[in-house]
């Protein structure tokens, strides 16, 4: 197998790994699918205001949970926001501890949010990490004069 075939199954492999371990679901296929030569990247694009949104939630959600009288509302307008952007790029892990959240708020538990909070901030951090991985590896195939396969 040559270097490009090399690198397109790895690429392949690690791509259905996402999938298998529920950190990605068939909404970041139809992004994929979105994308064209009009607007190779479109995928990076969307991906990078997910990271930018999501980093400014997980913020808010700290602050909101720092105060000494919790506003549970708010807490769960952030937590609603940051479900629905996992959500559109089907960041399926982070999506689930939204909604397991947005429970929590709803029956105003403080220890509940605070250990949420972290769990959220636990998936975030994964998909993040494995996005880029993923980003990195289609560099790769692309500067080794291979193609990345469209979903």
């Amino acid at each position: 197998m040559d270097g490009v075939a090399q690198l397109q199954r790895q690429l392949a492999d690690y791509t259905a790994s996402l999938y298998n371990e529920g950190f990605l679901d068939e909404q970041f296929t139809q992004i994929q699918q979105l994308q064209d030569e009009s607007n190779p990247d479109f995928v990076v694009e969307v991906v990078s205001l997910f990271f930018e949104d999501s980093e400014r939630l997980l913020s808010e959600l700290t602050r909101a949970l720092d105060q000494p009288t919790v506003d549970f509302r708010k807490l769960d307008a952030h937590v609603h926001q940051l479900k629905g952007s996992s959500s559109s790029i089907g960041a399926q892990r982070v999506q689930k501890v939204c909604i397991f959240f947005r429970n929590l708020c709803e029956g105003q538990n403080v220890e509940g949010c605070l250990q949420c909070l972290q769990q959220v901030k636990t998936e975030y951090s994964l998909v993040k990490n494995k996005l880029e991985t993923l980003f990195k590896l289609e560099q790769e195939v692309l500067a080794a004069g291979g193609s990345v396969p469209m979903q």
